[in-house]
């Protein structure tokens, strides 16, 4: 009986202690998910003037451990994520047209990227709030993608920008990056003074008193065919358009290395390739677009968009659209704009662009790629990288692109030797 009793009297004994341990966890658990609510809401509003830090050389040496890790890209990571951009944003294979539109419209529910709700709505008043102090230029980049994809490669793309603009000011369009998990991305940059925040766009106000209105109304209403290619990729190509037409400022993919400022560029737009024996460009790029505010050439570019569009064929919408649009308008009155070489923005050719990861080989190697290096740091405003020929090539120690790293980052080895960052984690 006594045993009986004793065995009864520890379960009560255990039955307590459990119950308290679970509601301290609660409690502990509730404790820091308030706290970065809080950080999170003082972070959404307009950020005070911080004065910059002093930054110590940024030449460190990344650690041997990065020739085995490849930088992380925006298109490769659509495969991994899974559900998460699969399912709403990327249509059936092999369907009729007929069955994408009826697919699109049962998924319309799904676009995060079309709502217009009460948070998006403060879309213009945050830009015009985050713009308000003094920027050393304006900039903007596009993130449809979800939080858990934007990887090194996308924060290098931010360092670099800084590395050469110090003060100036960076606004990345998306949703899934106004958040807990976006916040906590960007929080190493806005720790070291540097003004970069996320914004949720309104593409029906960005869009608004543009010709692409209309085209957007259609698609929102499930009117059109948004074609085989992710309408995220094509929704980009637009918002980039509008975001210059209506406020101006540099636009940069987020596979974009800056090496030398951009101060000195107005209404700027690159070649990709240009004839040989000609020296005239045969093909424009808009992964880079430098812009004053209501310039007749980006409400060309948004009326082409409406007008031809075409969801099926890749880059039609986009570098193949600037180049259309360039060809016929390059010598009417009434536009002024430049085109800049190659070396600009794509030193290095999508096909090419390998070559920048790969360690030298040997004398005749190396001195390419001191000579390489010389020349991208006199005559190159940043380097693209081509993330879908590149973003799974690993980067070797004494290759350009470790240099690059190593010489235009502002966190470097705080970042740059971190798994989490490589690992998206």
């Amino acid at each position: 009986m006594d045993s009986r009793l004793l065995s009864l009297a520890k379960f009560h004994i255990f039955c307590t202690l459990s119950l308290a341990a679970i509601i301290f966890i609660f409690y502990a658990d509730s404790i820091i998910y308030n706290d970065s609510e809080k950080s999170v809401e003082l972070n959404d509003k307009a950020p005070s003037p911080v004065l910059l830090q002093t930054h110590s050389s940024a030449g460190h040496l990344i650690k041997s451990d990065i020739n085995r890790i490849a930088l992380r890209s925006m298109q490769e990571e659509t495969l991994e994520v899974g559900r998460e951009i699969t399912s709403p944003l990327v249509p059936p294979f092999n369907a009729t047209e007929e069955e994408r539109i009826a697919w699109f419209r049962s998924k319309l529910p799904e676009f995060e990227i079309f709502k217009s709700d009460k948070f998006a709505r403060q879309f213009h008043g945050r830009v015009l709030e985050f713009f308000n102090n003094k920027c050393e230029g304006q900039f903007f980049m596009t993130w449809i993608s979800p939080v858990r994809s934007f990887g090194s490669r996308e924060f290098l793309s931010m360092e670099s920008l800084f590395r050469a603009h110090p003060h100036g000011c960076l606004m990345i369009l998306s949703r899934t990056m106004d958040s807990r998990r976006g916040y906590r991305i960007l929080k190493p940059l806005q720790d070291r003074g540097f003004k970069v925040h996320a914004v949720t766009p309104d593409l029906s106000f960005l869009f608004k008193n543009t010709p692409a209105e209309a085209w957007f109304a259609e698609m929102k209403g499930g009117k059109k065919d948004p074609g085989e290619i992710p309408l995220a990729q094509n929704l980009s190509n637009l918002m980039r358009l509008a975001i210059l037409y209506k406020y101006g400022g540099v636009y940069l993919d987020t596979d974009f290395v800056v090496l030398n400022s951009f101060l000195g560029l107005r209404n700027s737009i690159g070649a990709q390739s240009v004839d040989v024996a000609s020296k005239n460009w045969t093909r424009l790029n808009n992964a880079v677009l430098v812009f004053d505010m209501n310039h007749p050439l980006l409400y060309k570019f948004m009326e082409e968009f409406a007008l031809t569009f075409d969801g099926n064929k890749w880059g039609h919408n986009g570098p193949y659209l600037v180049s259309r649009v360039v060809q016929r308008v390059q010598n009417r009155p009434g536009y002024n704009f430049t085109i800049l070489p190659p070396i600009a923005f794509y030193p290095v050719d999508w096909n090419r662009i390998g070559g920048l990861f790969k360690k030298p080989g040997s004398q005749a190697h190396s001195r390419w790629v001191k000579a390489k290096l010389l020349q991208l740091s006199g005559e190159t405003y940043g380097v693209h990288l081509w993330n879908k020929q590149s973003s799974r090539v690993a980067i070797e120690e004494g290759s350009i692109m470790q240099r690059l790293i190593s010489d235009h980052c502002v966190i470097c080895s705080d970042i740059y030797s971190s798994e989490r960052i490589f690992s998206n984690e």
